[in-house]
């Protein structure tokens, strides 16, 4: 296993030109490859406008796509050509009728996208209006082998239930990436509170990725940051501004937490299930 891995965090703003995006969202893939990253991962439909801040407009699911789509398959290319692993959230269609937000890993090695990972838990408040256009997610927390380093995946909403992140790190994960959608009046500094105790209970790395920009309806403040496992923020993105944040991880403290807060030691699941037993 690497000793460090260089990941960059892609807090983009986007415009209603997917065009426009798409190519921005490509030149970061192409500087956070010159600048020694070895994964960049995007936003919360990091291409997209956020359309869920839409009560129901129906014309949003034109934009969705198949994971073998143009999109996914442009990203895919860049991945190879520029040597760097992209983790990419998108609108996808999975078949007829059905939809859901997705994140794929795109392999430097180039092959299949692998996953997807599709967001479990859906929201349903002011600015997110996420039932009308996502299906629940139906496929389980899942953790990937990046050349070494192992890494799982929690989007968004998912992030705030621990049955869902704990099943990541039981699964092997070493960094836990989530992409969001945050806004200017949301609790961010609880939600930094809320990742840094995940980071911690687990000993892992948490990197959290946010959007940035003023949108038709809504305003995305950013502040993205990456915790390390002793529950500690070491990088933080700015608020209200875009940023490629690159930020190395020493994988070896990993080891180094486990041993002296054994807390996935000492759990006793056997004795767990009794507790949940419907009565």
């Amino acid at each position: 296993m690497p000793k460090s891995i260089r990941i960059a965090l892609a807090q983009m703003a986007v415009s209603e030109g997917l065009e426009a995006n798409l190519q921005k969202g490509l030149d970061w893939v192409e500087q956070a490859a010159k600048e020694g990253a070895h994964i960049i991962c995007f936003t919360e439909l990091g291409l997209l406008l956020f359309f869920p801040q839409y009560r129901a407009e129906k014309k949003f699911f034109q934009g969705a796509e198949a994971i073998d789509g143009p999109t996914v398959k442009k990203f895919a290319e860049a991945a190879v050509s520029e040597n760097i692993h992209i983790l990419l959230n998108f609108f996808e269609r999975a078949g007829a009728g059905e939809y859901y937000d997705s994140t794929v890993l795109l392999k430097a090695s180039g092959g299949p996208a692998l996953g997807p990972v599709r967001m479990m838990h859906t929201a349903e408040e002011p600015g997110f209006n996420e039932k009308f256009y996502y299906w629940s997610g139906n496929t389980p927390p899942q953790v990937f082998d990046l050349d070494g380093v192992k890494i799982g995946v929690a989007i968004c909403y998912d992030r705030h239930f621990p049955e869902y992140t704990r099943q990541l790190v039981l699964k092997g994960a070493e960094i836990i990436f989530t992409p969001f959608a945050g806004l200017v009046n949301d609790p961010i500094k609880m939600y930094e509170i809320e990742m840094q105790g995940l980071a911690f209970q687990n000993q892992v790395f948490v990197v959290a990725v946010n959007r940035v920009g003023k949108e038709p309806a809504v305003e995305f403040v950013g502040g993205s940051f990456v915790v390390d496992p002793s529950g500690e923020v070491i990088a933080r993105a700015p608020c209200g501004e875009e940023q490629l944040l690159l930020v190395d991880c020493d994988l070896s403290c990993i080891e180094e937490m486990r041993q002296m807060r054994p807390f996935l030691r000492d759990r006793r699941p056997e004795t767990y299930a009794n507790w949940l037993k419907p009565k």
